[in-house]
This record gives structure tokens, C-alpha cells and sequence, in this order.
């Protein structure tokens, strides 16, 4: 009877011990990598367009791939699922645009394995030879979750002189996804673009107009979603809330913030690894020091000139939020930049048109001003000062900078650039201004 028990035993025992060594290779098989870096070349000739893509297999889930001995992915008997992998990830994710016409499903023309050390993706030329080329030998031991899915799809389309555009929803390959995008117009230059996530419709080739609406909304939202530029806005007018007032002082900080977007959009202002730091530490210390004025009392002459130097370091944080998004700029750059400029000045219009209003019902209908702007500006500073330890820290993590001759030049030159700028300003503020009103007296 014992014997019979132990047999019963050793017979529920050898399947669950299966099962369970299963299992853990059922969750990794659905396990979502973390990072998943996407290649792609999109080339339109003739009637067709096509596009290469490279991706990596670990994300490329759910698929029944053919295996053989240990789990090692039968690479002879592989090209009927990595079609249907390419097709289900891939091609049903991507959509291609004509213009406004969306382009029909493409056609899967190759596919094939690849191993994580080649670098055939460098060039379109050298892809599209890897990926028609030789394939891996049926005989080398591959796990599939080790090896890249390269595919070439293929569109029709009337013309390879048409406006292209792309939306490429494969944010759900990993937790995040990286998409490196080139696009190779005929007898243009060869455009990259790197998108995050689901990036939206991205115009491969822009019209002026179409990259101007875009970088106007970007402007727009960028300011809005900045608490940072915002608690500037709100202590710029505080204690002015005159629309004379207004004036100067939101010119002298669109000026500003002006020309430094622009120069550093252009590549002329510092590219080291401590400026970006030290500009979010100087907007921190910029918003303390108005709080502190507004604390202490201020006049609109003193102020404008303020606002005018805190404008030039609020364009360089500007820039460095438009810095990713000029890849959307096609060959349309000032263009952009102009329209990223206009967007901010509509996210500080509406800024204004909101905070003004409200400050004045605040200080008629609930608090004095004087104690209101106190109140306001202490809290703001209160922040700002926290804002500004943080960001020291960070700012200290780098190394002290050893300009070289050239660095000194430069900054040298973007000096004499910024006095004759305040000059300007200066002259044509004494020049505009309205002086006293003459009385019989001075008659």
C-alpha cells in the first residue's frame, strides 16, 4: 500500500514540477522590455515607398516562433512567423501618409534575423543589402529573445515627390520606446528625426506653414505647462498692473528671451554640460530676486531693465525646450522659430489676461495690495528658494569650467552683444517715454 502511495505521489509530481518550470517562462515570453530602441529608413521611389525597420525580437511578443532542442529558434523554418510578427507589430502599428491620403497596408517584401552585434542599420544602402542579403545559417544557436526582426515593407504611392507623413504608434513594443527615423526624399538631404512613444502625425517633409502651426502650439504649451516662467509672470505683475505699465515690461522680457532663443537655436550660445544647470539655477534665483522687489518696492524704470536681463536667460531655457523639437522644423527653421517665439507670447497673453483680472478683484474685493502683493511675492519666493538650493546642488555635481581662448572670445562678444542690445533699449525707452505734462508755468 505504501509502495502504491509513492508511485501515486511520483506520478502528480512529475507534471507539476513541468508546470511550474513552465511558468516562468510564460510570464518572460509576456514580459514588456523596458527600453526598446527602434531603427527605420523611410525612401520613397518611383511608385513605391519603402521602409526599412529594424526592431528588436524580445518586443515582438505573442508570436509563435518555431524552436528547436532547448528553446533555440529554428532560424530554417522562421520565415512564416517573423512575417507575421513584422505584420502584426509593425505594419499594422505604422501609418503612412500621401499628402492627406493614407497610404494602403504595405507589402511585406523581406524579412529576416539578425543578430544583436551587426551594424548594417548605419545606412540605408547597407540595410537594404543586409536585409536582401545572406541569411543567418539554419545551424546557429539563437534564442529568439536575443535576436533583431529587420523587415522591408514596401507602399504603393502616385508620386516620390509627394508630402510625406508618419505615425508611428509602436509605444506599446516596450515601456518605452525609442524610434530612430531617417527619411530620404529624392535629391534631398537625409532628414533624422528621433520620436519617443507615440510621437503623433509627423510630417516628414513640413511646408513652412504646416511646421509654423505646429511650433506656435508647441510655444503656446510650453509656457503654460512651466510653472517656473509662470511665477516669473505672476511677480512681473504684481505690483504693475497698468496696461502702460504692462507694456515696457513684458516688451523688455519678449525682447530678451528673443535673442537668446534665437542665437542658441543657431548654435551660438555655450553647448557645455553645466550651462543647461546653471540657466534653470539663474531662472530660480531670477524669480527669488523679483519676489524680493516686489517685497522691498519697485519702479517700472528699475524694473524693465531687470526683466530685460532675466529675459535673456529665460530665452536660453526656452531654446533648450525647443531644442528636440527642431527635428520638426524640415527646412524651415527660423520659420520655426519664429512661430515657437509667437506661441509664447499667446501662452503670456493668456497668462495675463487671466492673472490681471484676477489680481485686481483679489486686492479689491479680499486684501489690501500692499499686504496682498506681500503675501503673493513672499510664497512665490518661499518657492523660488527652494527651487534654487535644489538646483545648486545639481549645478555643483559639475566641475568647475577652465575656458579655453576661443570660450573667452565668445563670451566676450555675446557681452559687447548683450550692452549694445541694453543700450538700444535703453535710448529707445528715453526716446518713447512720455515726458511730465507741462503746466502754464512751462509755458
Amino acid at each position: 500500500m505504501l509502495d502504491a502511495g509513492k508511485i501515486l505521489v511520483n506520478c502528480l509530481a512529475a507534471p507539476l514540477l513541468a508546470l511550474l518550470a513552465a511558468l516562468p517562462q510564460c510570464a518572460r515570453a509576456h514580459d514588456i522590455p523596458t527600453d526598446v530602441l527602434v531603427n527605420a529608413f523611410v525612401k520613397p521611389e518611383g511608385q513605391r515607398l519603402r521602409l526599412l525597420v529594424r526592431v528588436p525580437m524580445k518586443a515582438l511578443r505573442d508570436v509563435d516562433y518555431p524552436r528547436r532542442g532547448a528553446g533555440l529558434l529554428d532560424l530554417a523554418r522562421a520565415d512564416a512567423s517573423l512575417a507575421n510578427a513584422a505584420s502584426l507589430w509593425i505594419g499594422d502599428e505604422l501609418e503612412l501618409y500621401e499628402g492627406e491620403t493614407r497610404l494602403a497596408p504595405p507589402r511585406i517584401a523581406a524579412v529576416r534575423v539578425s543578430l544583436e552585434s551587426d551594424r548594417s542599420f548605419a545606412s540605408y544602402e547597407t540595410a537594404l543589402a543586409h536585409v536582401e542579403g545572406e541569411r543567418l545559417p539554419a545551424s546557429m544557436e539563437l534564442y529568439w529573445e536575443q535576436g533583431l526582426l529587420d523587415a522591408l515593407l514596401e507602399y504603393p504611392i502616385a508620386s516620390d515627390r509627394a508630402a510625406f507623413s508618419i505615425r508611428p504608434k509602436l509605444e506599446r513594443l516596450g515601456m518605452r520606446t525609442t524610434i530612430a527615423l531617417r527619411f530620404l526624399p529624392p535629391g534631398g538631404a537625409v532628414r533624422a528625426f528621433q520620436l519617443h512613444g507615440d510621437p503623433g502625425l509627423v510630417r516628414l517633409d513640413p511646408s513652412w506653414l504646416q511646421a509654423a502651426s505646429r511650433f506656435v502650439e508647441t510655444g503656446f504649451l510650453h509656457i503654460l505647462e512651466g510653472p517656473d516662467h509662470l511665477l516669473f509672470l505672476l511677480c512681473l505683475v504684481v505690483p504693475f498692473r497698468r496696461l502702460r505699465q504692462l507694456v515696457w515690461i513684458v516688451t523688455a522680457f519678449t525682447v530678451a528671451h528673443s535673442i537668446t532663443l534665437i542665437a542658441s537655436a543657431y548654435g551660438l550660445g555655450p553647448d557645455k554640460l553645466w550651462f543647461p544647470p546653471l540657466i534653470e539655477t539663474l531662472i530660480a534665483i531670477s524669480i527669488l530676486y523679483m519676489a524680493i522687489e516686489n517685497v522691498l518696492g519697485s519702479s517700472v524704470g528699475r524694473r524693465w531693465v531687470v526683466t530685460f536681463a532675466f529675459g535673456l536667460v529665460h530665452g536660453f531655457a526656452f531654446s533648450y525646450a525647443l531644442r528636440e523639437s527642431l527635428q520638426f522644423a524640415g527646412s524651415h527653421l527660423l520659420a520655426s522659430l519664429l512661430a515657437f517665439n509667437a506661441g509664447i507670447e499667446l501662452g503670456q497673453l493668456l497668462a495675463l489676461v487671466i492673472l490681471v483680472p484676477a489680481l485686481e478683484l483679489l486686492f479689491r474685493r479680499v486684501v489690501a495690495e500692499r499686504v496682498g502683493t506681500l503675501v503673493i511675492s513672499v510664497l512665490v519666493g518661499h518657492t523660488a528658494w527652494h527651487w534654487m538650493s535644489e538646483r545648486i546642488e545639481v549645478l555643483r555635481r559639475f566641475p568647475w569650467p577652465s575656458p579655453n581662448a576661443a570660450e573667452l572670445a565668445s563670451a566676450v562678444r555675446w557681452l559687447m552683444l548683450l550692452l549694445v542690445v541694453g543700450a538700444a533699449a535703453w535710448f529707445a525707452l528715453r526716446r518713447v517715454r512720455p515726458g511730465p505734462p507741462k503746466t502754464t508755468d512751462q509755458v
